[in-house]
């Protein structure tokens, strides 16, 4: 069947009779990061209520994104294989389902295996949204409708840290962090009531899953991931080198597969456009800096300076709102080279303050020196952001778009990962002021990408 068949068509349907199905979508793309940022701020409350290794703390976060990351490929091709619509639809239901489960979990390994059931479930979901947008919009309402992603997000990232903070801080009849968890069961229930208004909508040639390739990327990346979770990345035992080692070459393993085998995870002529490998690894890096510094200001002011966790979400506030301020006015400025540069000169002008801050003194319980710092990071990443997608996507052809969106969330949320781990290792073992000197060095390796671009 192709997708003209189920396609309804979008110029026929007035817009606001359509906006049911895109608020829909934009709360399901926005419950995906508020569960992300909310975590990264009720993680160290998880760990002093349930116990278990510090190593922990990352896990409750990773154990979410390597999945997320590791699937979203395969659930864009079942949404071309089963439709995007349907494949939404299930992935909300166990997103929401297993956000249950988090809130009841009585220990950290299950809650940790629940985490991992959402990341799965949000694999299902984020791929099918610019599908699914296409589907219904065409023209410059397609553009509004895409363009409105980014202040979504924007928000979502500013609710996040404040929402975790003063949920856990409350203690809500005596729930703490679970309330965190708890809060997406009824954004899910909205979203599972708005769906039956999203038209269904499918590849148009029903393209074949490769099951062993999916086998492959799962095995690299956590023979890749795994090692660094908790590690001394100065002391890495040899089997842990020999771990790295072995996703290295599982990983090389895929991708041979990808040029051999008659239907790919990925389309073989991605890779030879010449600005989208630059993406992949522009997008690995930067994700990877500003995820892992989140987690490395969240543990320090909670595990080191002693500040509680509304005061550790507040002091997010800063990076969230310039965020999505930023992200607001790149959307309406449009996709143009120099917003990505921009963006990335004042990343860097943030890490630099933020290392500086670090260097000099300890940010205290109330953390004031390290705000602007977080603020000019928040700026540079809402620039850098939009346009860095629509610049990815935009020489690509149609038939390449699902696949190279798939892709570059992919490597967003394995850059995520490895952030988080590295980062994050990297303060535990070290200081704050070293893993702000990694996070220079990642967001200089993504300014010499980007610019082959």
């Amino acid at each position: 069947m192709t997708s003209a068949a189920v396609r309804p068509p979008a110029t026929a349907t007035p817009y606001r009779w359509r906006w049911p199905a895109l608020v829909a979508l934009l709360l399901a793309e926005a419950m995906n990061l508020l569960d992300a940022t909310i975590v990264q701020v009720a993680a160290p409350a998880v760990h002093a209520d349930l116990g278990g290794p510090v190593s922990d703390v990352q896990w409750f976060s990773t154990a979410y994104t390597l999945p997320f990351a590791v699937l979203l490929i395969t659930g864009g091709r079942l949404g071309d294989i089963a439709g995007r619509r349907r494949l939404f639809v299930l992935g909300v239901t166990f997103f929401t389902a297993a956000s249950a489960a988090c809130a009841l979990a009585p220990s950290p390994a299950l809650l940790i295996a629940f985490r991992a059931v959402q990341g799965a479930a949000a694999a299902a979901i984020v791929p099918q949204t610019i599908g699914l947008i296409k589907a219904m919009f065409t023209g410059d309402e397609m553009s509004r409708a895409l363009g409105s992603i980014g202040p979504v997000m924007g928000l979502a990232a500013v609710s996040g840290p404040i929402l975790g903070g003063v949920l856990t801080h409350a203690d809500l009849f005596g729930s703490s962090w679970r309330a965190a968890f708890l809060v997406n069961v009824p954004v899910g229930l909205a979203v599972l009531a708005l769906s039956p208004r999203i038209p269904e909508d499918r590849a148009p040639h029903r393209p074949a899953l490769d099951w062993p390739g999916t086998a492959l990327a799962a095995a690299g990346t956590g023979l890749l991931v795994h090692p660094l979770i908790g590690a001394n990345l100065t002391e890495l035992p040899p089997p842990d080198w020999a771990m790295l080692a072995a996703g290295l070459l599982t990983l090389a393993a895929f991708a041979v597969r990808q040029r051999r085998t008659k239907a790919p995870l990925l389309e073989p002529t991605l890779f030879t456009r010449r600005g989208f490998p630059p993406a992949l690894a522009t997008s690995t890096a930067f994700f990877a800096v500003t995820n892992g510094l989140l987690t490395v200001v969240v543990l320090q002011l909670q595990l080191q300076s002693g500040a509680d966790v509304l005061t550790a979400g507040l002091s997010l506030t800063p990076w969230s709102a310039g965020l999505a301020v930023a992200s607001w006015l790149s959307g309406r400025r449009g996709a143009r080279r120099r917003m990505m540069r921009y963006g990335l000169a004042l990343v860097l002008l943030g890490l630099t303050a933020a290392t500086a801050v670090y260097a000099t003194t300890a940010p205290a319980r109330h953390p004031w020196p390290l705000l602007p710092a977080l603020a000019l990071v928040g700026l540079g990443a809402g620039l850098f952001t939009p346009a860095f997608f629509t610049m990815a996507l935009r020489p690509l052809r149609p038939q390449e778009v699902g696949s190279a969106a798939g892709a570059l969330n992919a490597v967003q949320q394995l850059g995520a990962t490895l952030g988080v781990a590295v980062l994050g290792s990297t303060y535990l073992d070290g200081s704050a002021e070293a893993a702000c000197a990694v996070a220079v060095a990642l967001t200089a390796l993504c300014w010499a990408t980007s610019r082959r671009m």
